[in-house]
C-alpha cells in the first residue's frame, strides 16, 4: 500500500484505459477450406472469430492520451479456435491451425 502511494504522488495522472473500452465485441464464424496434415484431405471448416469493431463515439472519461490512441485504433477479428478435428471419417485427428493468422485487421 506504501508503495502505491508513491506511485500516485510521483505520477498524479489517472491510467490509461483498457483497449475493450474502445469496441465492441461480437463472436462470429466463418467457413475455411483448410487441409488435415494426417490425411491431406481438404475439408470446410467453420472457424469462430471475436471481432472488434472500433466504436462510433470515445467514452466520455477519456483524455488526451486515450483520444491519440483511439483516433489509431483500427477494427480487427481475433481467432479464438486453435484446434480442428478433421471431418474425415477415417482420420478425426484433432490438429492445429496453422494456415490462418490468429489476428486480422479489417
Amino acid at each position: 500500500m506504501e508503495c502505491r502511494r508513491k506511485l500516485v504522488e510521483i505520477c498524479p495522472r489517472k491510467p490509461l484505459m483498457e483497449e475493450r473500452e474502445f469496441f465492441d465485441e461480437k463472436a462470429e464464424t466463418k467457413k475455411h477450406t483448410i487441409m488435415c496434415p494426417h490425411c491431406r484431405q481438404e475439408g470446410e471448416y467453420e472457424v469462430s472469430w471475436l471481432v472488434r469493431t472500433k466504436k462510433k463515439q470515445i467514452p466520455n472519461r477519456a483524455d488526451e492520451r486515450d483520444r491519440a490512441r483511439y483516433a489509431k485504433l483500427r477494427n480487427y477479428m481475433v481467432r479464438r479456435d486453435d484446434q480442428l478435428a478433421c471431418k474425415n471419417i477415417r482420420c478425426r485427428k484433432r490438429f492445429e491451425i496453422t494456415s490462418l493468422q490468429s489476428v486480422v485487421s479489417e
